[in-house]
């Protein structure tokens, strides 16, 4: 797998920048630059760190094809979800759970 193919395909999806991908991921603006300018591999903690900005595991940065389908409703919210701060999903699942409790 191509991983520099892999994190623009994530961050298209996103509509992300490098920048918000530094930011999101913890990394350094020239750890992401070097990664496209470069070409560079990124080495697996780097991974670690850009999978985590992006809120997902690296099984599934590395999982060939969805293992569960979505409808496009849920794509985008699932989208939404990955956009969103620690912060921002904290208070989104605590606003979930008082409305499932009502």
């Amino acid at each position: 797998m191509d991983a520099k193919a892999r994190i623009c395909e994530l961050m298209q999806e996103r509509q992300w920048s490098e920048y918000r991908l530094a930011i999101a991921s913890g990394l350094s603006q020239s750890t992401i630059a070097n990664i496209f300018v470069r070409n560079t591999m990124p080495s697996i903690s780097t991974l670690e760190s850009i999978c985590k900005g992006f809120g997902i595991t690296l099984a599934q940065f590395f999982s060939e094809g969805e293992s569960v389908e979505l409808s496009e409703e849920q794509r985008q919210m699932f989208n939404d979800w990955c956009a969103l701060s620690a912060e921002e999903k904290e208070v989104l699942a605590h606003l979930i759970r008082v409305f499932k409790s009502k």
